[in-house]
């Protein structure tokens, strides 16, 4: 279905008393799609996936232009890869829509799809992710189409290759094993997902579309780790025996890729995985003038931009810096999940980006890369959706939870004025207590709260 079509569905569902159109809000936890944005602190949300996760320079910029136009012109790519719009109004919900077609920007319908992001490029690639998305949704439109699946589904599709997306947990993975045969296996990521079926391109379509029949016999909200063991074997009697192979986990995002046509690939992650529009629109003009061919959205909170020659990187990079993009790996920003925070968002009790980069500054010794720190400006946990060492801010200053969500009963609460204190305090208890080749992740693990509290209450 086009962009216009399902407006046009919208339009005809639902109206206001003088009977004009109205936009179709969806409930929080849900996937806010353009027919149904998601309401936050700072207007709507609309969260989109493009086809492949592939645009031109051209369409990026002019998404980035009508977000400026029609939201607060803050766009935001997801930690699977996907993109955010915000600060949309009902009545430009539209004319966000509008622009996109105009772009020729086709965004599927129904679960949003994740593939490898340097499908058909990627020289290491094993098979084409992207050609096995189309036939999923042709061959299974009316499956993935079904109200009753849950509105969060996921589904991967891994073609192998350099930027494999083993990391990504998913319902449904499909993972390409030779270039004939695909496995297909539910509820986990690379390591923990369950194998069902392994086969050629029909055979995991069927697979998937079984399951995605048993999921949506369960009923809505159901997802793939609520189906039975016993009924998933009855179904799949020969998923005991199936041996796989593993696919890739992805390298850094931000870097510099090489093909074998000579051509550059550069990885772009905005700080935090938000960017304003203005600074996006900015270093595109400049890819585009020093020739770069197309965008691919990556897993990870950024992009790539493709088809540059090696001697324009430089530039390249020195400009993205310039507008708060990360093309070098390594940065301790990486390890960062943040929200969009007060000021750009109006149930944040704190202004996210700004604290973390205090924190990079202050606390270097919590980023090894054992632990995701995820800073949420409410208990909402929009960031992050895993557990975290996480501050969630509120009204009485900061809760901090080793290991948790958001939401969870913090084990310290910090007032606002002592925050940055007590992030010293307890980067230094860190170093203090950490045992020789131990990760912080462990260090806090042996600490626990009690260890923690106590560091943090040391003058």
């Amino acid at each position: 279905m086009s962009i216009k079509a399902a407006k046009a569905s919208d339009r005809t569902d639902a109206a206001d008393l003088h009977g004009r159109p109205t936009v179709e809000m969806r409930r929080r936890g849900a996937c806010p799609a353009l027919a149904a944005p998601m309401p936050t602190g700072d207007g709507l949300l609309v969260r989109l996936r493009p086809a492949g996760g592939a645009l031109t320079l051209s369409q990026f910029a002019s998404l980035a232009r009508s977000a400026a136009a029609h939201g607060n012109g803050i766009l935001e790519i997801t930690a699977r890869g996907n993109l955010q719009i915000r600060g949309l109004r009902a009545e430009t919900v539209g004319q966000l829509a509008d622009d996109i077609d105009a772009a020729g920007i086709t965004v599927p319908d129904g679960p949003a799809i994740e593939t490898s992001p340097l499908h058909g490029i990627d020289p290491e690639e094993i098979s084409d992710p992207a050609a096995m998305e189309i036939d999923l949704r042709s061959k299974l439109h009316d499956l993935l189409a079904s109200p009753r699946l849950a509105p969060k589904l996921s589904l991967v599709v891994d073609g192998g290759g350099s930027f494999g997306l083993s990391a990504l947990s998913a319902d449904i993975r499909v993972v390409a094993q030779s270039h004939t045969d695909w496995l297909v296996a539910i509820n986990g990521d690379g390591e923990t997902a369950t194998p069902i079926s392994i086969g050629p391109a029909e055979t995991a379509i069927s697979a998937v579309g079984e399951i995605l029949s048993l999921l949506a016999t369960l009923g809505q909200g159901r997802r793939a780790r609520d189906i039975d063991p016993a009924l998933l074997r009855a179904r799949f009697p020969a998923m005991d025996g199936i041996r796989s192979i593993a696919s890739r986990a992805a390298g850094p995002l931000a870097d510099l890729h090489r093909l074998e046509d000579s051509k550059t690939i550069l990885g772009v992650r905005p700080e935090f995985g938000q960017m304003r529009a203005s600074d996006l629109v900015a270093l595109l003009d400049l890819a585009k003038a020093r020739g770069a061919t197309g965008i691919r959205l990556a897993a990870g909170r950024g992009f790539f931009l493709i088809g540059l020659s090696a001697d324009t990187v430089p530039a390249i990079q020195i400009a993205a810096a310039g507008h708060g993009f990360s093309t070098q790996p390594g940065e301790n920003s990486e390890h960062i999940a943040a929200c969009a925070g007060a000021g750009a968002c109006g149930s944040a009790f704190y202004e996210t980006r700004t604290l973390a980069r205090r924190i990079v500054a202050a606390a270097p010794a919590l980023f090894d890369g054992s632990l995701t720190l995820h800073l949420s400006g409410c208990a909402k946990g929009c960031a992050h959706a895993r557990p975290a060492l996480t501050l969630t801010g509120s009204a009485e200053g900061y809760g901090l939870i080793l290991n948790g969500l958001a939401a969870d009963q913090p084990d310290e609460r910090i007032a606002g004025g002592r925050i940055d204190s007590a992030i010293e305090r307890l980067a230094r208890s860190i170093e203090d207590n950490k045992d020789a080749g131990e990760s912080t992740a462990a260090c806090l693990t042996r600490l626990g709260a009690t260890g923690v509290s106590k560091a943090l209450r040391q003058e």
